[in-house]
Formats: structure tokens, C-alpha cells, sequence
């Protein structure tokens, strides 16, 4: 069975096509500049890489470039697109309507739809995935909606209530959501085997980092807490974002800069977190080596980053009345070999005991264990695969209706 995994941006495609028998990645790609005059195209094989501009008006010709590119030429990987047999989309908010994967209907895209004020960056750029398949694909082709926030759907009311007047959940539906989802479930459920237990009968904190990020504690299989809010916003300090303010601070720069709500959002979301503190860097291997070479400022951006994980961490071990393991994954938790090795030793007080040897080989999509045998508090870094969750959940819904 062969899979096509469907990320739709606003202005981008992003695919990734799966031999289930194997979980292999066939091909994967990018469709980027969706609607504008000059296009960008590029696929990736076991054959190679190919690129080329291409102007595509909508994300339904995004989807015939993809599908030539798949079938024809040098790089072709299929005959066919009859060798697909379903198709599966992220979407990010599925707010309290999905609380797991589900097989895309008339009635799910209305209710995605729906959604489009609690997420107005991706909802819309999904349901044009979504419809721009069923134009090249037809109907026949099963597609299943895989929401970024279904996994946290298991918090208690206490950790997503947010303490505003209760009115404006009814009316609104403001509340703490949660997102990457999809890749804390991916890496809790590796993390599990490798620990030989399930995942039940452990309390676990995975630490998604990257551009964006959050922190996500696991007690008994379930969610009970995540960083992220409403929006992915929340949190802590991120690449462009501010993650967690006093809100206060917002109304204040309003006033005195008079900003509309649109212009805070722009601010909040990509000019502040640490590219904000430090002056223009957003990408942590820049701001490491500008930290290393003196630059005070990027030394500040590293030690909020590094100090609110840490405070992240502890409070859900506070939580959870203790921790079992703790996951690093994303593209900084993956290679950021300084912050693995600040936040673990943070952690001596409770049973952690770093491995320093073994640090420096969990890199670039190698994971391992950076505990020590009798620490006990394990600490892994498993690289996330939130495309492949995503495939092994299209292909367990699509076997049912085949």
C-alpha cells in the first residue's frame, strides 16, 4: 500500500509518498510559491533531486506538477497515480470537534471549516489541500484528516481552561489546544518500545524543539499538559515567537504604538522569541556561535531559551508527581548538543545522570540514549516522524472502508 502524506500551507505543498511495506519514503517534496508568477518544484528519490520553476495558480496545479513528477521522467517513482491507495492530510486545529484521525467527508471539511478562526493561518490552506486532491484524485481515493492537536485532546479541564469568564469558552472556544501533536505521539510511542513498557505505565515529558516548540507531559498514555495554547504561540520562547507574555504587555505596546490586532500578531509571531533578543538570529546554531564569540545578546537568547525549558520540565514533573523519561526531538532538540547537556544536568537533584559520551553522537537524524545506565530518569533523543504517523494512521482508516 502506497501512502501520499499532504502538508498544504497557505502558499505551499508540501508530500512525502510511502511504501507502508517497509514504511519506505518513495518521494518527497515541495511545491513552494503556490500562486504566485514563479513557482518552485522539488522532488527527492533514491535517484536523486530535481528542481525546477513552475508557476502554479492554486494548489490544484501544485498537485498536477506533483503528480507528472511522480509518474513521468527521469525521477518517476510510480505509473500511476492508481498506485495510491489514500491519502493523508495534516491539519493543525481540530479544535474539541476531532479527537483522533479521521476519514474526510463532506461533513469534515465543513467542520474544518468551522475551525478557520481558531487557526486562520492553516485551516483554509488544509481545505484547499484537501479539495485540490479530490480534483486530481477523484473520490474513489480515500483521504483522512490527521489533527495536530488530537493528541492532546486527553487534558483534564483544569490544564486547558484558560482563567477568563467562562462565557467566552461557550461562545468561543478559548482554551489551551496544544499542537505537534502528531510528532509527540510519534516519538512517546518510540520511546515506550525502547523502554520495553507501555506507555501507560509511564510518566513521560517529550520536549519538541525547534523553530517553533513545545513541551508535552504524558501520564498513564494520556496528555495531561502541553506549552502550547489557543494558537502555537504559547509557551515558551521560540525562533520567532514570544511564546507566554502577561498579557498586559500586549495592551500596553498597542497603546503605544498603535498597533491593530493584525500588527501584534505580526510582532509576536516573527519579530519577537529569540530572533527578538537577539537582534535578527532565529536559527540556533547562529545563535550559539554568536554567543560563543561574545555577542551578549544572543548569550541572553540562549539562556531564556535554555532557563524556561528547564522551568517547563520541572513544572510538569511537579504535576506528574515524578518522571520516568524525557525526550528531546524537533531540529533542535535532535542536534543542539549544549542544551541537551544544560537541561539534563539541571536534573541531577532528581535521578539524572547524563552520558557526556554519547551526547555528541545523537545528531542529524541519529538518536540514542543520553542517560547513564543506572540513571534513573532516562533521557532519549528519538528523531520525530510526524509523516509516517500520519501514514500509519491514513492506512489503518483506509483498510476499513476498502
Amino acid at each position: 500500500m502506497k501512502i501520499l502524506v499532504i502538508n498544504a500551507g497557505s502558499s505551499s505543498l508540501k508530500y512525502q509518498l510511502i511504501d507502508m511495506n517497509g514504511e519506505v519514503v518513495i518521494a518527497k517534496g515541495i511545491c513552494e510559491r503556490v500562486g504566485a508568477p514563479e513557482g518552485h518544484f522539488e522532488l527527492k528519490t533514491e535517484k536523486g533531486k530535481y528542481e525546477e520553476t513552475v508557476a502554479m495558480s492554486n494548489h490544484t496545479e501544485a498537485f498536477l506538477v506533483v503528480k507528472k513528477n511522480l509518474t513521468e521522467g527521469e525521477y518517476k517513482v510510480i505509473d500511476s497515480l492508481d498506485e495510491i491507495t489514500a491519502i493523508g492530510h495534516r491539519v493543525v486545529q481540530g479544535g474539541s470537534i476531532y479527537k483522533e484521525s479521521t476519514l474526510i467527508t463532506d461533513e469534515v471539511i465543513a467542520g474544518i471549516e468551522s475551525l478557520c478562526d481558531l487557526a486562520p493561518l492553516h485551516n483554509p490552506a488544509h481545505i484547499q489541500g484537501i479539495n485540490a486532491c479530490r480534483e486530481v484524485f477523484g473520490d474513489k481515493v480515500p483521504q483522512v484528516a490527521v489533527f495536530d492537536n488530537a493528541f492532546h485532546s486527553t487534558m483534564p479541564e483544569e490544564a486547558y481552561m484558560f482563567g477568563i469568564p467562562y462565557e467566552y469558552y461557550e461562545k468561543y472556544q478559548i482554551r489551551r489546544y496544544g499542537f505537534h501533536g502528531t510528532s509527540h505521539r510519534y516519538v512517546s510511542g518510540e520511546c515506550a518500545k525502547i523502554m520495553g513498557k507501555d506507555l501507560k505505565d509511564i510518566k513521560l515529558i517529550t520536549c519538541h524543539l525547534g523553530n517553533g516548540s513545545s513541551i508535552t507531559a504524558i501520564k498513564d498514555g494520556k496528555v495531561i499538559d502541553t506549552s502550547m495554547g489557543l494558537t502555537p504561540l504559547d509557551g515558551f520562547v521560540m525562533g520567532t515567537r514570544s511564546g507566554g507574555i502577561d498579557p498586559s504587555v500586549v495592551t500596553f505596546l498597542q497603546e503605544k504604538e498603535g498597533w491593530t490586532p493584525a500588527e501584534t500578531n505580526a510582532v509576536l509571531n516573527k519579530k519577537s522569541g529569540i530572533y527578538g533578543i537577539s537582534g535578527g538570529m532565529s536559527d540556533d546554531r547562529d545563535i550559539l556561535k554568536a554567543a560563543d564569540e561574545g555577542n551578549e545578546r544572543a548569550e541572553l537568547a540562549k539562556k531564556m531559551l535554555w532557563y524556561q525549558i528547564r522551568k517547563y520540565i520541572g513544572s510538569y514533573i511537579a504535576a506528574m508527581q515524578g518522571v520516568d523519561a524525557i525526550v528531546f526531538t524537533g531540529g533542535i532538540g535532535e542536534n543542539s548538543q549544549p542544551l541537551r547537556q544544560n537541561i539534563c544536568e539541571s536534573f541531577e537533584y532528581i535521578g539524572v545522570k547524563f552520558n557526556a559520551e554519547e551526547n555528541p553522537k545523537a545528531i542529524r537524524g541519529v538518536g540514542g540514549e543520553l542517560s547513564a545506565p543506572d540513571s534513573k530518569v532516562k533521557v532519549y533523543v528519538i528523531p520525530t516522524n510526524e509523516e509516517l504517523m500520519i501514514a500509519r494512521d491514513t492506512k489503518e482508516i483506509a483498510e476499513k472502508v476498502l
